[in-house]
């Protein structure tokens, strides 16, 4: 059911789809994400000046800028689909910038709970300055983030993006917990992907369908194609985690099961190798236990599964946004999906 075709029933449009295929979706956002990080640093304005230079760490315009730039691109898409315009919005900018810092604020604190020691190929805030202020250097870039979304001025768009907030929190809870039931577990570890990494997507992309368009089809749309999206990009950074090398990743390997999680492959490998629930269940604490839990996951398919479920997840967002008039924009929101199941870092 995960099957798609590509034809779509706008094709009475007088361009072609096939005209707009392989746009590249990095190059296509570029201009409307230049500044982004400048722009992030001036939402930043802050007097104390260890805490100026903790929260611009990571915005360093060195971040590949992921969530903004498919954010920006379905703002477009949106637009054209519903009025033929081709200009992004402020207020839609707004959204792709907010979403860069709720993403960045989450990282902090990711690495403030996990102990991590390096993100994006360098040392992590929690290292640098310690876990006391870079949890509040967290907090600064929510408020700041928190005060960006109140200046949109639209009720709507400030209960759709505080709900990431929301869902960022309860997907870390879920993370601490763990189910015994094998079908419970699986679900439980989907919920949670949703939460901590899709919920951000699927929200901010249909905040921006909401500026651009007045209809509800393309705000369920464009909140569809980010959900799936979201999740497809998780399971695939869930993978790498088991066939990346440290240095091509910017963060160590098995770095998951070393936090005691278990992970898509890692709940695969299960089933065909049944010792492992004990391991699971005890979050891989014992001596020996993450060595043993990585080559039983290199043994099994839970790779190739992993791999497979995240190709059922980007059909259902091309399919979703195949929904959309034909565009630049919705091709290069097509082309994302593919490139976020070849990514290798």
């Amino acid at each position: 059911r995960f099957h798609h075709t590509s034809t779509s029933h706008w094709c009475s449009c007088s361009k072609t789809v096939s005209d707009e295929k392989y746009q590249d979706p990095f190059q296509l956002g570029r201009k409307d994400l230049k500044n982004l990080y400048e722009d992030i640093k001036k939402e930043l304005l802050v007097s104390a000046a260890e805490l100026k230079e903790m929260c611009d760490y990571y915005f360093d315009g060195k971040g590949k800028a992921f969530r903004p730039m498919i954010v920006v691109l379905m703002a477009r898409a949106c637009n054209i689909h519903h009025n033929n315009s081709k200009e992004v919005q402020a207020s839609q900018r707004s959204v792709a910038i907010i979403a860069e810092m709720i993403h960045t604020a989450s990282l902090v604190h990711d690495d403030v709970i996990d102990d991590a020691n390096s993100r994006r190929g360098k040392r992590t805030l929690n290292q640098i300055w310690g876990e006391r202020k870079a949890v509040l250097a967290g907090d600064f870039i929510l408020s700041a983030a928190s005060v960006a979304l109140a200046r949109i001025g639209n009720t709507t768009i400030i209960s759709v993006l505080t709900q990431v907030i929301e869902d960022l929190v309860r997907g870390e809870f879920l993370q601490l917990g763990s189910k015994e039931n094998e079908n419970e577990r699986f679900a439980h570890y989907l919920e949670k992907t949703f939460k901590k990494t899709a919920s951000l997507i699927a929200n901010s992309c249909k905040a921006v369908s909401i500026l651009g368009c007045p209809d509800p089809k393309v705000h369920e749309i464009a909140y569809q194609y980010g959900k799936n999206v979201g999740i497809a990009f998780q399971l695939i950074d869930d993978v790498l985690d088991f066939t990346s090398c440290a240095d091509h990743l910017g963060k160590p390997t098995a770095a998951d099961l070393k936090l005691g999680l278990a992970t898509g492959p890692v709940l695969f490998a299960c089933r065909q190798f049944p010792e492992m629930n004990a391991m699971i269940m005890r979050r891989f604490s014992k001596p020996g236990d993450v060595e043993r839990a990585r080559k039983y996951v290199l043994q099994s398919d839970g790779v190739q599964q992993t791999t497979y479920l995240a190709q059922r997840y980007c059909h259902a967002a091309t399919r979703e946004i195949r929904k959309l008039r034909p565009s630049p924009e919705r091709e290069a929101l097509v082309h994302l999906t593919e490139m976020v199941l070849t990514r290798d870092k």
